[in-house]
């Protein structure tokens, strides 16, 4: 067939392309913003598209239009669609359709860590020989010599065999589809990593996304596996509205606060998180990696339980992820100009923004942490998390963050006094400040959801100029 899809520069329409084209339909799409890492991996994947949304992308007609969540009525393509009568579905309906029906579907969903923590179990799975297929909301950084993960791992999505992990995100479907994408995946293994109050454009309270966890829960089969953080309430709360599957409990403790309701726990060997011991039953093992915070602590031990679930020993999961790179976007160093190191991270929520410095300034000290930080989610423009902003940045040293035209409320009131905060409207500015005021030793993280004008090259060229 030939699949044309709407939004395809997004991450989770982006892969779906690329697992389209595995199965061998010719694919095309269109999107209004086109950037990197999803438009390279296209490229590089022969995936023709175009830019906007254009009625003539849709001539000749495709056999079907796969129709990503950003597109809306009255955008011209869609328009055209749908007065010409064109076949079309959501991308989690034709995902489920042609790829996840007849598998074992591991799936990972949660407010944060659900691009990490998929990346993690996916890499368990194959380091441990299992052909497993996935998709990925990101691009893996992989760092092996071994020509079989660099091939399944040389993109964000991977057909595999028997098993497929799949991010689960809560986010709608489509125009025409208001349910969270997850409901379509039907999973056997289910990781719910945390829920918080997020998507303030589409939920209006923590109970209408409680809502739709629970609608994936009543779909997992009775011989199937749910993984939670234990001593965690809202989770405690979707499940108190019925559960018909073995819930499997974890925990990282700090010393000796072992957590009785958790059959997994995690002990830090290192207090940045750089190294860790899971222990489960009489089994036990360590994991000593290059990743950094409590919350990828926490997203690794239930990469570890999950993979247990399909019969993958304690051991060979500890090993695996010692070998772990991580993905693009995720505390990813781009720049390093005389001692100032960059780096490109994606966190956009106030938990994860506060979660990923800590684990930056433990495992950096005693270098200087920088955050530059741009309000870009749908969330955060709506000022759900105003008054969470300023704290959740505390541990850095500098903090910039960066008031685009697109926010409705006031950034500088938001922030006030903060000490060691600053409120810029321009990138220019940004780049001017850090020119003059980062110093050798300094890290400076840049953290967005989108592109941030080019920030990350445009830093790292500014830097290295006399």
């Amino acid at each position: 067939m030939h699949i044309h899809i709407l939004g395809i520069c997004g991450t989770f329409m982006g892969s779906l392309a690329l697992l389209a084209r595995d199965l061998g339909h010719t694919v095309t799409g269109s999107d209004a913003n086109i950037y990197p890492p999803m438009s390279t991996q296209l490229a590089d994947a022969g995936v023709e598209v175009w830019e906007g949304y254009k009625a003539e992308h849709l001539m000749p007609a495709p056999d079907l239009v796969v129709v990503g969540n950003a597109c809306k009525r009255g955008m011209e393509a869609v328009e055209y669609m749908l007065n010409e009568r064109l076949p079309y579905t959501s991308g989690p309906q034709f995902l489920y359709e042609t790829v996840l029906k007849d598998r074992h579907v591991l799936a990972v969903a949660g407010t944060h860590g659900k691009t990490t923590t998929t990346t993690m179990l996916a890499w368990i799975l194959q380091f441990s020989n299992i052909n497993t297929g996935f998709l990925i909301g990101g691009v893996p950084l992989v760092k092996t010599a071994d020509d079989r993960l660099k091939t399944a791992f040389a993109h964000s999505a991977h057909l595999g065999e028997r098993y497929f992990v799949i991010e689960a995100d809560e986010y709608d479907s489509a125009f025409f589809d208001k349910r969270s994408k997850f409901v379509h995946y039907r999973p056997t293994t289910a990781i719910l990593n945390n829920l918080e109050y997020d998507h303030a454009d589409i939920f209006a309270d923590l109970d209408a996304i409680q809502t739709q966890f629970h609608h994936m829960i009543r779909m997992i089969p009775s011989k199937g596996q749910i993984i939670i953080p234990a001593d965690t309430p809202s989770l405690e709360a979707t499940l108190d509205k019925g559960v018909w599957t073995p819930v499997v409990r974890t925990h990282l403790n700090g010393g000796n606060d072992d957590n009785g309701a958790a059959e997994w726990q995690a002990k830090l060997g290192a207090e940045d998180g750089s190294s860790f011991e899971v222990r489960h039953g009489d089994d036990c093992a360590s994991v000593t990696w290059s990743m950094s915070g409590l919350h990828n602590v926490n997203n690794g031990l239930a990469a570890i339980t999950a993979a247990h679930h399909i019969g993958v020993s304690v051991e060979a999961a500890c090993h695996a992820l010692s070998q772990f790179g991580g993905i693009k976007r995720r505390m990813e160093l781009i720049g390093d100009v005389d001692d100032i190191l960059v780096f490109d991270d994606f966190a956009h929520h106030p938990t994860a923004i506060s979660s990923t410095l800590d684990g930056a300034k433990k495992r950096l000290a005693p270098r200087r942490i920088w955050a530059i930080i741009e309000p870009r989610s749908n969330t955060m423009k709506l000022g759900s998390h105003r008054p969470h902003l300023a704290p959740s940045a505390a541990v850095a040293d500098q903090v910039i963050w960066y008031e685009s035209k697109g926010l409705t409320w006031g950034l500088k009131e938001a922030i006030g006094d903060a000490p060691n905060q600053l409120v810029l409207g321009s990138v220019d500015a940004i780049l001017s400040h850090l020119k003059t005021q980062a110093r050798a030793g300094d890290a400076i993280i840049i953290m967005s959801n989108g592109g941030f004008e080019g920030i990350h090259g445009r830093l790292v060229d500014t830097l290295s100029q006399p």
